[in-house]
């Protein structure tokens, strides 16, 4: 009868360093995605806040562009002409074009 040798599987210092090179370069690698995952989300929101910020002024504008033109129309620099007593003279006004 022959006896079985029975051979422990050992794991060689080579092996076991990398397999905890392996581990560590793994758990780098899900760290890095998450930070960076945060990151493009962090400035996809201030993008947002921006743009929401220019869409808010591009309305202020707007607005007081509509303003600046109901202030300078005919009727209403006639209105005011007449309100201080002056006297509407047509050869006194020049058109700038820009």
């Amino acid at each position: 009868m022959a006896r079985k040798i029975k051979r422990k599987a050992r794991i060689t210092k080579g092996e076991r360093l990398l397999y905890v090179v392996i581990i560590f370069a793994a758990v780098f690698s899900l760290g890095i995605k998450t930070f960076c995952g945060a990151m493009v989300s962090e400035l996809k929101m201030s993008i947002e806040e921006v743009k929401y910020k220019i869409d808010t002024q591009e309305k202020k504008n707007e607005s007081l562009t509509m303003k600046v033109n109901e202030l300078t129309s005919f009727e209403n620099v006639k209105g005011v002409v007449k309100e201080m007593g002056l006297a509407y003279n047509n050869d006194n006004i020049i058109v700038v074009n820009e």
